[in-house]
């Protein structure tokens, strides 16, 4: 009888196996589609361009030129498109047909997936990454490990002058590494702030395994977080000290600011999302500011994945600028291979994209589904543990700082963070760049770290 039962339930999943098969194919179709009517609609753009050009008697002279102006069409059209509700419906479906078709044919899937991305593995890019691997250096700076615990770290680096007498503590997100702060001789934030006079500390976060998988956005802010900044008070004797929060990382360190009032002075917010409800910004609309599950069920990922892989975090980036960040930027690698200095730079930039921790599993399901789906930063009704984040309780000095050409974080989602605090010391600072650009830009650099510095310097 128990042999009887067991063919039944194989020939089940069999079943469920084929269906879920037929449901990818299906929803495959539909996407292919979309994209379908995207390519038609950019060519359709670049087609009335060009003729636009020549009637003007400014022909392009390069298909470089023509490259260009085609990436430019092509990435607008995308973005239209997959704003539309009908596209993140869509969307949505493939992603939530994928997780099951892995659910139920992992290993098929992990061999597949293994063979899909082997061809792209042997490329120019790779070559090029070994040819000249003990030459991309990142995180330049000297800096001594100051405390541990689980995977994470707080660094301290070390000081080039004398400083203010409160130190600044970095706080970055946890997606991506924050050795971007610290890339290169020339271009680092932390190497310009320790210039100026500043003492700078910065948080770790390492490399989540699936043993970090119910790791918590408590245990982040007031778990590591909370340790940390009573570290680096312990050691300095000080009652309240300075933090720069990036990105994600800025969020944190507003709810951290809320809960911990008592033990920030200052807090400077980067290219930091406040109000998530901005529907212009492509990553706002996939994580599900207007459709929620329907455009991304996060508890399906996050049930079914546990971690969320960093490359599939990576892929989603690429694809708000798909033909700029996919193929574009690769393309213009031609164009500087012969010159090493500005090759070493695009290297060490490729070699930070792409070096993405794995996200926790529960700390990336609260995040999206309380900040991007739920907008409950702003609403006062994030709970951290057992505590509530209400940005009105905020009433240290604040300086805001945001990127004017941002995709990622729009300016409109950071900008909104001066309605919601109690500040009567509120600054905002915007430069020319988009959400990278604040931390690599040679322009940016010459401006930045001083802004923060004198900022700091006039509040000690």
């Amino acid at each position: 009888m128990s042999t009887h039962l067991k063919y039944i339930d194989e020939f089940s999943q069999l079943l469920q196996s084929i269906n879920e098969g037929i449901n990818l194919s299906k929803v495959s179709l539909e996407y292919q589609g979309v994209m379908a009517d995207i390519g038609l609609k950019a060519f359709m753009a670049l087609a009335q361009e060009l003729s636009s050009a020549q009637i003007k008697s400014s022909n392009f002279k390069t298909w470089q030129q023509v490259l260009q102006v085609w990436s430019k069409i092509f990435d607008q059209e995308f973005t239209r498109k997959l704003q539309s509700e009908d596209a993140v419906i869509i969307q949505g479906k493939l992603l939530r047909t994928v997780i099951n078709y892995w659910r139920d044919q992992q290993q098929l899937t992990k061999e597949l997936l293994q063979l899909s991305v082997l061809p792209s593995k042997i490329n120019l890019i790779n070559l090029l990454n070994f040819l000249y691997q003990d030459k991309i250096q990142v995180g330049v700076t000297p800096k001594l490990e100051i405390y541990r615990e689980d995977k994470i770290v707080l660094y301290r680096f070390q000081p080039v002058v004398d400083s203010l007498n409160i130190p600044i503590l970095i706080v970055y997100a946890l997606v991506n590494r924050p050795y971007i702060v610290d890339l290169q001789e020339e271009r680092s934030l932390v190497a310009n702030l320790l210039k100026l006079g500043l003492d700078v500390y910065l948080i770790d976060w390492g490399y989540p395994s699936q043993d970090d998988r119910w790791l918590t956005l408590d245990k982040y802010i007031n778990g590591y977080m909370n340790n940390c900044v009573d570290v680096i008070r312990d050691r300095h004797n000080l009652q309240q000290i300075n933090l720069l929060g990036v990105c994600q990382g800025g969020t944190f360190s507003l709810c951290y600011s809320s809960l911990y009032p008592e033990k920030v002075k200052n807090l400077i917010t980067t290219v930091t999302p406040v109000d998530f409800y901005i529907d212009e910004g492509l990553l706002n609309v996939w994580s599900g500011c207007t459709l929620e599950s329907q455009a991304l069920d996060v508890d399906l990922m996050v049930d079914t994945l546990g971690n969320i892989p960093g490359d599939l975090l990576n892929f989603v980036f690429v694809m708000l600028k798909p033909f700029q960040l996919g193929i574009h930027k690769y393309i213009d690698v031609l164009e500087i291979i012969e010159c090493e200095d500005k090759l070493l730079n695009f290297l060490r930039m490729e070699k930070w994209i792409f070096d993405s921790p794995d996200q926790a599993g529960e700390a990336f399901r609260q995040f999206i589904k309380d900040f991007y789906q739920g907008n409950k930063l702003i609403k006062g009704e994030v709970e951290i543990g057992a505590k509530r984040v209400d940005l009105s309780n905020i009433c240290i000095p604040i300086l805001n700082i945001y990127a004017e050409q941002d995709h990622i974080v729009l300016p409109a989602s950071s900008l909104a963070l001066e309605k919601y605090v109690a500040s009567n010391d509120y600054t905002v600072r915007s430069f020319p760049v988009g959400h990278i650009g604040m931390y690599v830009s040679s322009r940016v650099q010459k401006d930045l770290p001083a802004t923060i510095f004198d900022w700091l310097k006039a509040r000690v």
